[in-house]
């Protein structure tokens, strides 16, 4: 009967039909946790935005060069992170960095000037980089042990801790102040990490099945796959250039320019997250179904759509509606960007395509308040709409480059 019941295990049918061993689902649910934990805690932020402007006293633009403040101490980290990856491990860094990130948000609910916000969201930025490229490593090594294109559903996790922290965030708008809420996420980001990272820490990166296909093979960079990574990265670009300007700026543009209520104003960051949770808890099936050239057409074409109304829309109500479209669209852009990157470079892969797409939240920000100041700030959020579309054209070129 032991001998059963170990014969049962090994089976790729055992009981409950989970073709994964039992640590490989384990490192599933805690890396999963994680995304989460990432969004959440973003969103914890990006919900304050419009409180902490105040608090400093910013204009559009200066809060623009202050937000850069995220995403350059994002990119300057990430290549750095990829290198810690290889040496280290991506397990342990996710765990480091997960402590960063949870101790670094309480720091922009103490600053009282645009100069200062800057500086402590370079520290900010900085963990959120380091989080951000290890724990996409670690998904990459995870998805290629599974051979399933599961790398949407963990950023469907990312979308979902963002919708449930933004969610929190507007019920908590006018009862508890910038400092007081951001504390209580240091609080929540900490027990959480402690809770999972062990997990990660026990259990080394799986290794992935041998290939009968020939589609895995060892990962060489030569001229070709230098160059698809880099497209894959201006892909990701694009639509984080998307992703950042609607969770710097969304919910600025419901309240100021659609008078929409503090709390409506919150809650159209989660309505964007709502939708990309539900684009990205599909996004296995679609790519299974349709493949990543369409996936990233598609995508792309769905969210330029969704921008054009999100942007342009006369009342709140539309706006909401392009905002989910938007999300919508932008779900399963980023994560296939990224995890081709992965499969083609390792570590180094996707830490050259998340530097290149975090590229984007660096030109996000002051591009956006540059325009706002300029124009207006419903015309700065079509340039959204305008690098979806180009997202969705690359899409279409990496697969001609991918057959050349």
């Amino acid at each position: 009967m032991p001998q059963l019941n170990k014969l049962r295990t090994a089976l790729p049918g055992g009981p409950g039909g989970d073709t994964a061993p039992p640590s490989t689902t384990r490192l599933r649910t805690a890396l999963t946790v994680f995304f989460a934990l990432d969004g959440f805690l973003f969103a914890g932020w990006v919900v304050r935005i419009p409180a902490i402007k105040h608090q400093t006293g910013a204009s559009a633009s200066t809060l623009g060069l202050a937000l850069l403040g995220v995403s350059a101490g994002a990119v300057v980290t990430m290549m750095l992170t990829g290198r810690l990856c290889r040496r280290f491990g991506s397990h342990p860094v996710t765990v480091v960095c997960g402590v960063l990130l949870s101790l670094s948000i309480a720091l922009p609910a103490q600053t009282h000037s645009a100069l200062a916000l800057g500086s402590v969201l370079l520290v900010f930025g900085a963990a959120y980089g380091g989080v951000n490229v290890a724990m996409n490593s670690a998904a990459v090594d995870l998805v290629a042990a599974l051979r399933r294109p599961v790398m949407p559903s963990f950023h469907a996790a990312f979308s979902l801790g963002g919708m449930v922290g933004a969610g929190l965030g507007a019920l908590v708008a006018g009862d508890l102040s910038p400092a007081a809420h951001l504390f209580a996420l240091t609080g929540v980001g900490l027990l959480v990490t402690a809770a999972v990272g062990p997990v990660l820490l026990r259990h080394p990166a799986p290794k992935s099945a041998p290939a009968t296909d020939g589609a895995r093979k060892p990962r060489r960079l030569d001229g070709r796959a230098r160059r698809l990574v880099l497209l894959f990265g201006v892909i990701a670009l694009c639509t984080a250039y998307g992703e950042g300007t609607l969770a710097d700026w969304g919910a600025l543009h419901l309240e100021q320019d659609l008078h929409a209520r503090p709390g409506t104003a919150a809650a159209g960051y989660s309505l964007f997250s709502l939708a990309m949770t539900a684009g990205r808890l599909s996004g296995t099936a679609l790519l299974e179904r349709l493949g990543q050239t369409r996936t990233l057409v598609v995508g792309g074409t769905t969210a330029a759509v969704g921008m054009l109304l999100g942007a342009l829309a006369p009342s709140v109500w539309p706006a909401l509606l392009g905002f989910a479209v938007t999300g919508l669209g932008l779900a399963n852009i980023f994560p296939v960007a990224v995890g081709r990157a992965g499969e083609l470079a390792g570590p180094g892969g996707v830490a050259a395509a998340s530097t290149l797409g975090y590229g984007g939240m660096l030109l996000g920000p002051p591009a956006i308040g540059f325009l706002a100041d300029w124009a207006s700030l419903p015309a700065a959020l079509t340039t959204v709409a305008l690098l979806a579309t180009a997202a969705a054209v690359l899409g279409y070129g990496a697969r001609n480059a991918a057959h050349a």
